[in-house]
């Protein structure tokens, strides 16, 4: 029998619980993780939805942000879901002034895109990569991807031709919080990456 892989949702600030709670339905074993000790064995990363600009702070206070922008470098799986995409885009339209972010994505974020809270909405998704149908998913305060270098690829598109959802290598990225509206599709996708990672024949 495989093992229930170790993945990490970082715990510092965001919709953490739903994230926990969908990773487990899904069979995995989930550790929240708030300092770099909590990094060690974890075999993917979950970056939950926030406010970005506040975790990207908590993150060098707590002294996790180093340790992570290597375990990305190192191929680590990691899922960033709305501020978590903002969190992995090495390029950020409209930074808060001092913003930093872990990087690996080749790609340019826009936040709070959509407007404020208040222009919330509920969108349909088309990710052909997925099996299923469009996906009717939510966007809270959501960024979204102005450019996608080469490195990175895109995966979905809302209002015709907005990008927000993207993948590379083993990072995945997106606009949206499936864990709100519980479309399991892209936890699913992200333990598969984590698998292929960790699983027999994997380095």
């Amino acid at each position: 029998m495989t093992p229930a892989p170790l993945v990490g949702v970082l715990a510092l600030q965001g919709d953490v619980r739903e994230h926990q709670r969908m990773l487990e339905q899904l069979g995995a074993s989930v550790r929240l993780v708030r300092t770099p000790d909590e990094l060690d064995g974890i075999e993917g990363l979950v970056l939950p939805g926030g406010e970005s600009s506040t975790i990207d702070k908590l993150s060098r206070t707590f002294g996790v942000a180093e340790p992570i922008r290597g375990l990305i470098a190192d191929g680590l799986p990691v899922f960033g879901t709305c501020a978590g995409l903002i969190m992995l885009a090495d390029r950020l339209v409209d930074a808060a002034p001092g913003q930093q972010t872990f990087g690996g994505l080749d790609v340019t974020v826009q936040r709070n895109a959509f407007g404020s809270q208040l222009d919330s909405f509920e969108g349909t998704v088309d990710a052909p990569e997925l099996e299923g149908e469009p996906a009717t998913v939510a966007f809270i305060r959501a960024p979204i991807v102005t450019e996608v270098g080469p490195r990175a690829t895109a995966l979905a598109t809302v209002a015709g031709d907005r990008v927000v959802a993207v993948r590379q290598g083993n990072l995945l990225g997106i606009s949206f919080h499936p864990e709100v509206t519980g479309d399991a599709r892209w936890h699913r996708d992200f333990l598969r990456t984590v698998g292929r990672r960790t699983g027999p024949g994997a380095r």
